[in-house]
């Protein structure tokens, strides 16, 4: 019985977690599954799942589609550094359905410039997919290296130091008059 109570509370603490992290950060990183990288999406919170909007004159979705799991890496807000990780489950917002108003309501306030404010859920109804990506299972683990990729290799290369001089130059301060 204790053991079922910790595991409910740790789990409670997870999905607080996940919820105040795309709570405060506008962007995500998600990688549908069989995709090799994970892409940035914008987003909104909203009834308990992460929604985002694309595809038409909205951000790209590729490969993310309902029906399939996706991972998903939220960041800090204030370092950009990776926060939480965990697998969602992908579902399709119908338009037309309160699901639909709510997500669009949320949406609305995160999309930034955008041309058409008063009507951009009709524009969205006709051109676009609203996905609602629910959190699943327990979190990911943090990796323990680096995720960063090595640099391309390039021919490209600084041709020689910069003069010892040349900071004196630029940060020298002017004489008055």
């Amino acid at each position: 019985m204790e053991r079922t109570t910790t595991a409910s509370a740790a789990d409670f603490l997870d999905r607080a977690l996940v919820e105040e992290a795309a709570k405060k950060s506008g962007l995500l990183w998600v990688r549908p599954a069989g995709q090799p990288h994970a892409r940035p999406l914008w987003h909104a919170w909203h009834d308990g799942a992460v929604v985002v909007v694309g595809d038409g004159a909205e951000q790209p979705l590729h490969g993310l589609a309902a029906g399939t799991p996706a991972a998903l890496t939220l960041r800090s807000k204030d370092k950009g550094g990776r926060l939480v990780a965990f697998s969602a489950a992908v579902t399709a917002v119908a338009p037309g359905t309160p699901a639909w108003d709510g997500a669009v309501e949320e949406l609305k306030g995160k999309r930034l410039n955008a041309p058409d404010t008063d009507t951009i859920g009709d524009r969205w109804a006709r051109e676009s997919r609203i996905l609602r990506l629910e959190p699943t299972g327990p979190l990911a683990p943090h990796p323990d290296g680096s995720l960063a990729a090595a640099p391309v290799p390039t021919p490209v290369t600084t041709r020689k130091p910069i003069p010892a001089g040349l900071p004196k130059l630029l940060f020298k301060k002017k004489r008055r008059s």
